[in-house]
């Protein structure tokens, strides 16, 4: 005889429910499940952190987070010892019963409440803050401003941070909170067939050529102000000597023949079909700051939380000796009026408001993981709506402030060559250490007004102004030795931070998902992936190894990055649902987030992300590196790469309807249903609208 199921057997899970219909030390049923009635709480709340609710959010509160099923009451808080409980739904053609041990659930339980956390609230903000100011804020920022309408660019920039940027870096803190999960299986609990994880290392590449400068400024006289080295050509001249130099077609600086010919020694390869051999300088370089990252984040963010006191906060401190230093050289106000003044016409041009889109997406650093990871380790009632606004609102300001720190330096060299600053804002380019986009050096003759001397003007987009503008600058201002130390000491702990944030992503994405390797020794899994990264490294450290990096940069991050964080937008506002996640919020913080996060999370955020990768497939790069010229099948290499950080997307998304049973509806809509710690028959899946 066939049954027909009753509303409390098809009750979700996740439906509120009172427990008024339980007696005190009796077994009873509640949202079709067979549970034991607790006469005690089970306490997710941390002493020194707690949300009070209201009495109308009791029955809210009631709900037990991170996907574990609880009931709430007045007590102490102990947690009883878990009951095996037994889930039966029934339909009109068949009966499933499932069972699931409370042991199981007791030993989640305790991995929950055994989870590391920030030593401190600071450790946390001083972490993220490092992550998000990276070189990117403090070298491409200034240009894209400059460039983009000065001043004016200010406005498509805070657009674009209001309603793309920070809603999607407030997002991924609540949910890594939330969820207490990495980047790989909090994807079960949101949308299971959206997992993916990505990787990319070449970051560190770069940081050893920042080392290299660093050890090469302990020096009285820096190695790249003379021509009188071993490196040097003929065609060594500097323009900063007092003597009328004459200047030919093929006149080269001495910091750039340092940067090119001892640094990298790309005249030591002929492309990237012959790299050439490894340079032990620079796998040195990466060798001791692989050891510095090891020894700060193997213990976890116990560790880590503490070197970012020192990684976060130096570079503020060298940038206001950089901005006190710099608006003291001769012309730096000429730099400040280009860089702040505004030119409105350019505000109608679309390429302006995609360069901001990109800026303040890649500065935010959604999409890599790192958030996710970094708010794990949070305590469940920490206010991260506020984190967020704090961390968005000193990155931006930090990126506007390093402005007038490069433009009164831009200032100062205009003056010495007797030129506009528009001439020597052209040495600058797209500069980028977290989204590198041209490295072109063009050859262009320029006679100065008042001297016979003709300037070489290399417009060399990319790290160069770094390693050759800024580094000449720095040679040539009194006590260059000492400026030339912090700075590149500056760009170190900047790119520190950073490696420590990517790297953490990872670990904490597999540690999560693996459980057992983080019980055995995270120690030993830190190093095995310390020296993965390492060892992948080797091709950017050969002398050709500046091609790679720049093959890497154009296709590995921006529209991988993109695609995932659009899913990730996606996946939570229409799968997960809006007003689920809005109830997650709540839980944690006491409140829910008004309208405008919500259409923010629904549409505007999505729609950002859209327009961004849009923007960047419909201009693919052309790829040259100095005198070289990519062949056109690095292109399809290109591509491949680019594939490459995606693909386990959709494949992962084939696997997952393959393995799963029923009917190809009941395949997708389980697939897009997050799972609970207690199975759920399939006819109970519950799917959260928008």
């Amino acid at each position: 005889m066939e049954k027909k199921a009753t509303s409390n057997e098809t009750q979700p899970l996740t439906s509120k429910r009172g427990t008024s219909d339980c007696n005190e030390g009796e077994d009873c049923k509640e949202n079709g499940l067979l549970i034991r009635n607790p006469k005690s709480a089970l306490r997710l709340v941390e002493d020194g952190n707690k949300v009070h609710p209201g009495q109308g959010d009791k029955e809210e509160a009631a709900q037990i987070s991170n996907g574990y099923s609880g009931v709430q009451g007045s007590g102490m808080g102990e947690v009883e010892d878990a009951q095996c409980t037994a889930t039966a739904a029934m339909t009109t053609t068949t009966t499933t019963t499932s069972t699931t041990c409370g042991a199981e659930g007791q030993q989640q339980l305790m991995e929950l409440e055994d989870r590391e956390t920030w030593s401190k609230k600071i450790d946390f903000l001083l972490s993220v803050i490092g992550y998000a100011v990276d070189l990117g804020n403090v070298w491409r920022f200034p240009y894209i401003c400059y460039q983009n309408g000065g001043g004016a660019f200010l406005i498509p920039y805070t657009i674009m941070a209001i309603f793309g940027g920070i809603p999607l870096f407030y997002m991924e803190l609540a949910l890594g909170q939330y969820h207490r999960n990495g980047c790989i299986s909090i994807w079960r609990k949101i949308c299971p067939i959206f997992k993916d994880l990505y990787v990319a290392s070449y970051y560190n590449t770069i940081m050893a050529w920042v080392f290299y400068y660093l050890v090469s400024s302990f020096t009285t006289e820096l190695p790249w102000t003379s021509c009188t080295n071993a490196w040097n050509t003929g065609n060594c001249t500097t323009y900063f000597s007092k003597d009328n130099i004459s200047w030919a077609l093929h006149s080269i600086s001495p910091a750039e023949e340092f940067y090119t010919r001892q640094v990298l020694q790309v005249h030591r390869s002929n492309g990237l079909d012959d790299l050439g051999g490894i340079s032990w300088q620079l796998t040195l370089c990466l060798l001791l700051i692989f050891i510095i990252v090891y020894f700060s984040i193997w213990k976890g963010v116990k560790t880590s939380g503490k070197v970012v006191w020192v990684t976060a906060t130096f570079p503020y401190v060298i940038l206001f000796i950089l901005l006190v230093r710099g608006a003291t050289l001769p012309g730096a106000w000429r730099g400040v009026l280009y860089y702040l003044k505004p030119e409105w016409q350019k505000l109608l041009a679309t390429e302006v408001w995609v360069d901001a889109a990109a800026q303040i997406f890649f500065s935010l650093g959604p999409g890599f993981g790192v958030l996710l990871a970094y708010a794990s380790y949070n305590k469940f009632h920490n206010n991260c709506y506020q984190d967020a606004l704090v961390t968005s609102t000193v990155n931006c300001m930090t990126s506007f402030v390093s402005g007038f720190v490069i433009f009164t330096v831009l200032g100062y060299m205009a003056e010495m060559r007797n030129e506009d600053v528009s001439e020597v804002a052209k040495d600058m380019g797209r500069l980028t250490f977290g989204f590198l986009r041209e490295c072109i050096c063009v050859l262009s003759i320029e006679r100065t007004s008042n001297s016979n001397k003709w300037i070489r003007l290399c417009q060399v987009l990319g790290p160069s102004l770094l390693f050759i503008t800024y580094a000449e600058a720095i040679a040539n201002m009194p006590a260059s030795t000492f400026f030339a130390i912090i700075f590149f000491l500056m760009l170190l702990t900047l790119g520190l931070d950073s490696t420590f944030a990517g790297l953490e992503g990872v670990i904490t994405g597999v540690l999560d998902e693996f459980p057992h390797i983080r019980s055995k020794r995270r120690e030993f899994f830190v190093l095995g992936l310390i020296i993965v990264c390492f060892l992948g490294s080797l091709a950017t450290l050969t002398f050709g190894g500046a091609y790679v990096v720049k093959l890497f940069e154009e296709y590995a991050t921006g529209p991988a990055v993109l695609t995932v964080v659009f899913l990730e937008a996606v996946a939570v506002a229409w799968f997960y649902g809006i007003s689920q996640f809005c109830n997650d919020v709540k839980e944690m913080l006491g409140f829910t987030p008004g309208w405008y996060w919500r259409v923010c999370w629904v549409a505007i955020s999505p729609i950002f992300l859209l327009f961004v990768t849009c923007s960047f497939l419909s201009n693919p790069p052309e790829l040259r590196l100095f005198d070289y010229n990519y062949p056109y099948w690095t292109t399809v290499v290109g591509y491949c790469i680019g594939t490459s950080s995606i693909i386990c997307i959709p494949l992962y998304m084939v696997y997952r309807l393959i393995i799963t049973p029923g009917t190809l509806k009941e395949r997708i809509l389980k697939s897009i249903t997050p799972e609970t710690d207690t199975e759920i028959p399939f006819g109970d899946i519950r799917m959260n609208a928008v």
